[in-house]
């Protein structure tokens, strides 16, 4: 029986991946939890394997004491002096005597017991051995079998555990059966009370940054450096790149002989279209790439509101934007700037305008903001507005209206007649 019990510490030890140490100090404290059990808990036992005869050995010891007091009528914890001198002669007073247990003597329920605490042990030492593998594999890509689904997702075998693909974190319209193989990203390895949880991700930023790793040499060893990405899974992602060697052009390598390599990652992703673009520290050029296929005419930075302005030719608003706004939408996110498309004529007309508009609130000491409440957003509006609309609009007085027309005249004269007859042709 010893050499048996030897024989399946050493099996779970190699089965399971266990130090045989843990093992043998979880059934060690298995039997002891069974003894307490049965005795109670004023026992003071200890418990210890030998591993050259296999055996678990367990003592017990007591103190010598002239009699029993009621607290220890049976005798777990104290041993009287006549009895213990059967054992010992010399013994005296408040020593300590072992006495050694029988493990058979424990009963059918405290065996029984303790497997179960050694079953538990067991099992909760495999699954922090579960978890300090994967915590650190964070990042990593994982491939597994489609197990089956609930209520949270997809789950995911991926032999010594599971892994959960949460439906936020599924590509769009990607459907699986049990028994598909799948790969995925983990983003996060949480620790539960039935054992780790391994999540796992398709749709994540970082997946698509994993797989260009995989494939592209020069990404993987650091000679092009992956800037940032942005994606609306399943449909249309942006990757910014950036070149370490001048002698590497970060996109050629990307996208490889041919496109073999950009295939590689558009075919593990159902056909999600990619567009890799060269990251710059300058945000103006780094925004032109990024809106890219769209021709920008320029771009107006606003730093303090984080903000973009671009022009482009009028017929490249709709390439600029893209299918309900994507291309703009992910520009945007790969940024992390606010980005405005405005077509040429649009945006000198508007600033036009706000120009003339500032001269005129400036000139006659009216805010423009107090313009664009009331309703006069334009000089042309002013104008034609009446002196009751400009009093109620902006709550001025008779001067202050006259000094505003005085400076819309000054700074905006009306087109005369003969202007318009020239503008005709329809001169004399």
């Amino acid at each position: 029986m010893s050499m048996e019990l030897k024989k399946a510490i050493d099996q779970i030890s190699k089965d399971k991946g266990l130090e045989r140490d843990m093992l043998v100090a979880t059934l060690e404290e298995a039997v002891r939890t069974s003894v307490v059990r049965k005795y109670g808990d004023d026992i003071d036992v200890e418990v210890s394997y030998n591993d050259e005869s296999g055996e678990i050995e367990v003592y017990q010891f007591k103190i010598v004491v002239a009699e029993l007091d009621d607290e220890d009528e049976d005798g777990n914890a104290h041993i009287v002096l006549e009895e213990a001198r059967k054992h010992d002669p010399s013994v005296q007073i408040d020593d300590e005597m072992g006495f050694r247990l029988k493990v058979e003597d424990l009963g059918r329920i405290a065996a029984q017991s303790a497997k179960q605490v050694i079953i538990q042990r067991m099992r909760d030492a495999e699954q922090e051995l579960i978890y300090d593998e994967f915590k650190d594999r964070r990042g990593e890509i994982i491939s597994g079998i489609i197990q089956r689904r609930d209520k949270a997702g997809w789950i995911i075998n991926l032999g010594r555990t599971e892994a959960l693909l949460p439906k936020e974190e599924q590509i769009p319209r990607e459907h699986y059966k049990r028994g598909d193989r799948v790969q995925a990203i983990i983003i996060e390895v949480r620790k539960e009370g039935r054992g780790p949880q391994v999540i796992v991700s398709r749709s994540h930023r970082d997946y698509m940054a994993a797989l260009f790793r995989r494939e592209v040499p020069e990404v993987d060893d650091g000679t092009v450096q992956i800037m940032g990405v942005a994606r609306d899974p399943g449909s249309r992602a942006k990757v910014a790149v950036l070149s370490r060697e001048r002698d590497v052009d970060p996109v050629g390598a990307c996208v490889g002989i041919r496109g073999s390599r950009i295939q590689n990652v558009v075919q593990e992703l159902r056909g999600e279209r990619i567009d890799i673009v060269v990251w710059s520290p300058e945000i103006a050029t780094y925004a032109r790439n990024a809106l890219s296929p769209a021709v920008i005419s320029r771009i107006v930075v606003d730093e303090e509101e984080n903000l973009l302005e671009v022009i482009v030719p009028d017929d490249q608003l709709t390439n600029a934007i893209g299918r309900k706004g994507q291309n703009v939408k992910l520009a945007a996110k790969l940024l992390g700037w606010k980005i405005d498309i405005y077509t040429e004529t649009r945006y000198n007309e508007a600033n036009a305008i706000g120009r003339g508009l500032e001269q005129i609130a400036s000139v006659a000491e009216i805010s423009i903001e107090q313009f664009v409440t009331a309703g006069f957003q334009s000089i042309e509006r002013l104008r034609e507005a009446s002196d009751e609309e400009l009093a109620s609009g902006l709550g001025i007085d008779d001067n202050r209206i006259a000094d505003l027309r005085a400076a819309i005249n000054f700074l905006s004269p009306a087109p005369s007649a003969s202007d318009g007859d020239d503008a005709d042709g329809e001169t004399e």
